[in-house]
């Protein structure tokens, strides 16, 4: 398990992070990108309590290139918040940092949608 540190003005806090790699060899570089996202999120909503990150990179199919697919869970005191971003037809996730980073937007989205109604901002949808 990685932990990564963001700094509040009133508190250290750590975001536990675990990253799994599947079907591909682990790299230190994926996991600093991965940990600098992780401290973003945390910095703007300092709720999270865990960050779940799976990256896989499913067998060649034909001429084109490998696709990743990332994974991540978040957890949060009255949510967890799951993205999954499978890139489909999407070649630009050829690149594992641009895949990674789509997700990762897609979870601060969420969790922007999730603050707001836990603020009353929005009403929640049945």
């Amino acid at each position: 398990m990685t932990m990564a540190w963001c700094v509040h003005p009133d508190r250290i806090m750590a975001t536990p992070t675990t990253i799994t790699f599947r079907t591909m060899d682990p790299s230190p570089f994926v996991e600093a990108s991965i940990q600098r996202w992780v401290d973003r999120l945390a910095t703007a909503f300092p709720r999270i309590e865990r960050c779940d990150v799976v990256i896989d990179r499913p067998h060649r199919h034909g001429r084109h290139g490998n696709l990743f697919h990332v994974r991540i869970d978040l957890v949060t005191p009255h949510k967890v918040i799951a993205v999954s971003a499978d890139p489909g037809q999407d070649h630009s996730h050829e690149d594992v940092y641009v895949a990674i980073g789509d997700a990762f937007r897609a979870a601060r989205r969420q969790l922007h949608d999730h603050a707001e109604i836990q603020r009353g901002d929005v009403k929640a949808h049945a």
